[in-house]
């Protein structure tokens, strides 16, 4: 037996959910947008593929270094086309060190570096060091960069699900079984995503688990984010609501 339910809340209680729900919600909303806008633009499209997936995690091996794929990629429309074909065409020649002090280099400072010199995260590519690894056959992530990504990925949304998860244990009109699977599905789909991010380094083919892991949680998470504001907010109201007569 539950000691009280969604709908019993105080308003204090209903109000500090609702708050913490909402943010998380909005949260999901800007993280499939930065999904978008980053994986979602590997292929050089707008919209998330599995070629996006496959781009991101297993590489373009077969179109050279990595600075070519996000030329022909996300960073397509970065810079004018005269100086990003100028820019594929000098990574095609193995980057010549005369070539990039007399030209590239100035190229990378006007269209590059404001975002790559000064963005954490972003390579900064206007250090000749750094655009000698961007010169290498694009392979995907890197086993260090997943290695980080997924632990942080791991922690973090599973503390995230587990205080969603812990206020949809109180809403009614659910079973437990069904309340139980529900809210398993996310931790889940969760494991299966960072999974299959490894699995795509390694063969392509597992793309699709990358999109389907992501797609579960976020929909089973949307689900029992809905669900609790329902039962705090609107199931009281329609309780309360006076039942009209039978019309004689």
């Amino acid at each position: 037996m539950q000691r009280f339910t969604l709908a019993d809340l105080t308003l204090p209680m209903k109000t500090l959910f609702s708050g913490y729900l909402l943010v998380i919600g909005l949260g999901l909303l800007f993280a499939g947008g930065q999904i978008m806008l980053t994986h979602g633009l590997a292929d050089g499209k707008v919209g998330l593929s599995v070629d996006d997936i496959i781009y991101s995690y297993h590489g373009k091996r077969d179109e050279g270094s990595k600075l070519i794929a996000k030329l022909n990629g996300s960073m397509k429309d970065n810079a004018p086309p005269d100086v990003r074909l100028a820019m594929i065409k000098w990574a095609e020649n193995g980057g010549p060190q005369e070539e990039w002090d007399e030209k590239i280099s100035m190229d990378v400072d006007q269209y590059c570096a404001p975002c790559h010199a000064n963005i954490p995260g972003l390579a900064n590519i206007t250090d000749r060091a750094v655009m000698d690894e961007m010169l290498k056959v694009d392979e995907g992530q890197s086993p260090s960069t997943l290695t980080r990504v997924s632990h942080i990925h791991l922690f973090g949304i599973a503390f995230i699900f587990f205080f969603v998860g812990w206020i949809f244990t109180y809403a009614t009109g659910i079973s437990q079984l069904n309340k139980a699977i529900l809210i398993s599905v996310p931790f889940l789909f969760l494991i299966v995503d960072v999974l299959s991010w490894w699995l795509t380094k390694w063969n392509p083919n597992f793309a699709w688990l990358v999109i389907i892991g992501g797609f579960g949680y976020g929909m089973s998470a949307t689900v029992m984010i809905f669900t609790s504001l329902y039962q705090m907010w609107i199931l009281p109201r329609r309780k309360a609501r006076p039942i009209d007569p039978p019309i004689q």
